[in-house]
C-alpha cells in the first residue's frame, strides 16, 4: 500500500517507503474536520492523492471517522492515521484529485470557515437585553435566531460563556434569523480553541 498520511518531523531518509504518493505543500490552508463529536478547525500541512496532514490548535478529538471540509465546499471523507499533538494525520478512503485540492475547485467560491453551532447568547441592543440562539458562527459573524426584531445596520453585544464580549451589526435578516457581522474578527487560533471549547471542553489543555 503506497502512503497514505504524512507521519510527523521524520528525519531525511525515515519512512522512505512510505512516500509512495506524490507529496504537496499546503501552508496555511484552513480547513473543517467533522466527526461524531463536533465540527473543528484546522490548518492543512501536506497532502496526496492518498492521505492528508494537519495541525490543529488543540487535541484531537477521539474519533476515528473524519470528513474534511475545504472553503470551497469540498468534502472528503477520511480516517485518522495517526496523531501527535498538535498534527494528525488521515487517509482518504479513496484517491482524490490533488490538483482539485490546491485550487480548491467546489461547489461554491471559496469563503472563510463556518461551523455549525448552536448555543444560547445574551445580546444587548440600545441598552435592552434579551436571548438568542447562534445557529453557525464564522471568524467573521454568525446566523442568529432571535425573536427580538432587529434593524438592517442595527448595533448589538453578543455575550455568551466562551466568547469574549462581541460587538457586531446587523448585516441581513430572514424572519427571525439575522446574519451580524462581528466589529473585530477572531484570529484563526482563538476561533478553533472557541469552537473546540464550547463542544469538547476536554481537548484544550489547561
Amino acid at each position: 500500500m503506497e502512503h497514505v498520511a504524512f507521519g510527523p518531523a521524520m528525519d531525511e531518509g525515515e519512512g522512505c517507503e512510505q512516500r509512495g504518493a506524490k507529496r504537496y505543500s499546503l501552508l496555511i490552508r484552513p480547513a473543517k474536520l467533522s466527526c461524531s463529536q463536533g465540527e473543528f478547525v484546522c490548518v492543512l500541512r501536506d497532502v496526496s492523492r492518498s492521505g492528508v496532514s494537519a495541525r490543529l490548535f488543540h487535541d484531537l478529538p477521539n474519533c476515528t471517522e473524519f470528513e474534511l471540509e475545504l472553503q470551497s465546499g469540498q468534502r472528503y471523507p477520511m480516517r485518522r492515521m495517526w496523531s501527535r499533538a498538535p498534527e494528525a494525520g488521515f487517509e482518504f478512503h479513496r484517491d482524490v484529485d490533488v490538483s482539485k485540492i490546491i485550487a480548491e475547485v467546489g461547489a461554491h467560491p471559496k469563503r472563510g470557515l463556518r461551523l455549525a453551532l448552536e448555543f444560547p447568547i445574551d445580546i444587548t441592543v440600545s441598552g435592552v437585553r434579551s436571548t438568542a440562539l447562534v445557529e453557525n458562527i464564522s471568524q467573521q459573524g454568525a446566523r442568529i435566531h432571535c425573536d427580538q426584531l432587529l434593524a438592517l445596520d442595527q448595533s448589538l453585544v453578543i455575550e455568551a460563556p466562551g466568547l469574549r464580549h462581541t460587538r457586531a451589526k446587523v448585516r441581513w435578516r430572514h424572519d427571525a434569523q439575522y446574519g451580524v457581522v462581528f466589529d473585530d474578527t477572531y484570529s484563526l487560533r482563538d476561533f478553533a480553541q472557541i469552537c473546540a471549547r464550547l463542544q469538547a471542553p476536554g481537548l484544550i489543555a489547561d
